[in-house]
């Protein structure tokens, strides 16, 4: 099933088609409150409201002026932040160019209080990213990258990174990668997840790193604190991060158990890739997705 929707996620005329079927169109609002910054922010009240933080990216290629978010962000006086893909402004044409527009992004990101995140695509892209990463990181500290667990070189990047006292999002990953670079099954990738971030706090004990746990993996989140906690890491040394109307009932109870929670809102125009690669990651977003469609 999984590979399947990283299979229509690819697909050009799924992607031509699909998003303008009104079954499509509902679905896609359980995870994505709308197409337009509007909708994000309006969104994020009741949660900012709850004490839920929030991260925001945008779905496409053509994006408006970022900074220009961060600044409806500080003025609607939330906790929020971004996340930028580095190919949306312009990675694949020129490395140094995109590095600018990240540098200005990240100073104007430090100066509303907020805070820019590095996004990460198919592995394709993962060692320009990274070296990307450590150029911004080096000038610009308010800045995160986000690595995959599945990704066998997860570990190593990790300690390449930790010189830098880095603040990562851990995501399990959502592309359709082969076995020699990644781990394929459940268990593995599970297994990847719990000790790269068990070791990342660890070792970066006493140090200002950040970590957000990318995932909606309850269980695994409360591994990682049993395990992290007995050596004195407490709850509020990393951060709960999950998408916008995914396990809202275990987001809220997360925060009441005194774990620090972010709500990562998307929005824009091109969403079905996005769509699809949720739909992988999850089994239970397929059944609501099938709710849309099925009469009952």
């Amino acid at each position: 099933m999984r590979r399947v929707f990283l299979w229509a996620a690819r697909n050009q005329w799924l992607k031509g088609h699909l998003p303008q079927m009104r079954f499509m169109r509902r679905a896609v609002r359980r995870f994505m409150p709308g197409e337009t910054l509007d909708d994000a922010l309006t969104a994020a009240v009741p949660l900012e409201r709850l004490g839920i933080t929030t991260m925001y990216t945008r779905l496409g290629e053509n994006l408006e002026s970022l900074a220009e978010v961060l600044d409806r962000i500080k003025t609607s006086g939330m906790k929020g932040e971004i996340s930028v893909k580095p190919t949306q402004l312009g990675l694949d044409l020129d490395a140094d160019v995109c590095l600018a527009h990240l540098v200005r992004l990240a100073e104007h990101a430090t100066a509303t209080g907020s805070y820019l995140w590095v996004d990460m695509e198919g592995s394709a892209y993962t060692e320009s990213t990274i070296v990307l990463y450590e150029r911004l990181r080096r000038v610009q500290p308010d800045t995160g990258i986000c690595l995959q667990a599945y990704l066998r070189r997860t570990a190593a990047d990790i300690q390449r990174l930790l010189p830098l006292d880095p603040a990562i999002r851990l995501v399990k990953g959502a592309y359709d990668e082969p076995e020699s670079l990644a781990f394929r099954g459940k268990s593995a990738v599970d297994s990847s997840y719990a000790g790269l971030a068990i070791r990342f706090l660890l070792d970066g004990r006493g140090r200002p790193i950040k970590l957000g746990l990318g995932t909606h993996d309850v269980g695994l989140i409360e591994q990682i604190a049993e395990q992290v906690g007995q050596a004195g890491v407490g709850r509020d040394g990393y951060e709960v991060q999950m998408l916008y109307g995914i396990r809202e009932d275990q987001q809220k109870r997360l925060l009441k158990d005194g774990y620090a929670v972010r709500s990562l809102i998307a929005y824009g125009e091109h969403w079905y890739p996005w769509y699809m690669r949720r739909l992988a990651e999850r089994p239970a977003n397929v059944w609501f997705a099938l709710r849309q469609i099925l009469p009952f």
